[in-house]
């Protein structure tokens, strides 16, 4: 792999999460690392002609999850490679088929391009599960979920309230979903693990949501599905969030 670093950040885990990858996989095109001084942009990937681009958050790129959020970019890279339908497919596409016919709040409507990343995610990381060690990702998971959540009791024994007024409890609820769905698709947890404690709170703020049918249909997903395959499933997992989440009208 070809991976060239731009900007004020160590070189170390990005080079060695190329070494690793190619332990399993490798790209074709080579990758730019591009190290941007905004925090809040933490990571995300572009593709280009001749080359991929990682942009990451000088924050993220100097933290001790580095390596392990290349690893993950260049996951995504290779499914991109591969033409994968998770990552050809049209997000916009899919969500006119899904939503025609309805209104959706515009903050719902993000809602549901952050489900389709998801579902991009689980593509990329039956990658990064194969080729790196589970800890800290399971522990990013679970520190990410906390952080949305406060876990102290209310009056009501085992229920949980929200960490702050700004925390969406239904989109709160799918990515705890999503959570389970990728640690239990790759046999990661053990029932007594503090995530399902974490999810159960986030399921019981959003009883509408429904946690379980979403955990269903991100662990359940194909390993090779084809186009129409994973584009009705993109679909039929939108529609559920904009009608269960009660947000939506005709």
């Amino acid at each position: 792999m070809d991976v060239r670093v731009q900007g004020p950040a160590p070189t170390e885990p990005f080079l060695g999460a190329g070494d690793l990858f190619e332990t399993e996989h490798d790209l074709e095109l080579p990758v730019r690392v591009q190290v941007r001084e905004n925090p809040d942009e933490r990571t995300w990937t572009a593709h280009y002609d001749t080359y991929h681009t990682l942009n990451i958050s000088r924050q993220a790129a100097s933290s001790a999850m580095a390596r392990e959020l290349a690893l993950h970019e260049y996951s995504h890279m290779r499914r991109y490679e591969q033409s994968h339908p998770s990552h050809t497919q049209s997000t916009a596409e899919a969500l006119v088929l899904a939503l025609a016919g309805r209104s959706i709040e515009r903050r719902k409507l993000a809602h549901c391009y952050q489900i389709a990343n998801h579902m991009k995610d689980i593509y990329a990381d039956d990658i990064t599960l194969a080729v790196a060690p589970a800890d800290k990702l399971v522990a990013f998971l679970e520190s990410s979920l906390a952080d949305a959540l406060a876990d102290r009791p209310t009056k009501s024994p085992g229920a949980w309230q929200r960490l702050t007024p700004a925390s969406d409890p239904d989109i709160t609820a799918v990515n705890a979903a999503f959570a389970l769905a990728l640690c239990e698709r790759h046999e990661l947890l053990d029932r007594g693990h503090r995530l399902y404690d974490l999810a159960h709170a986030a399921a019981n703020d959003a009883p509408r949501v429904g946690l379980d049918a979403f955990k269903s249909r991100f662990r359940s997903l194909a390993h090779d599905p084809d186009p129409s395959q994973y584009r009705k499933a993109l679909v039929d997992i939108t529609r559920r969030y904009a009608l269960r989440s009660g947000h939506a009208a005709d």
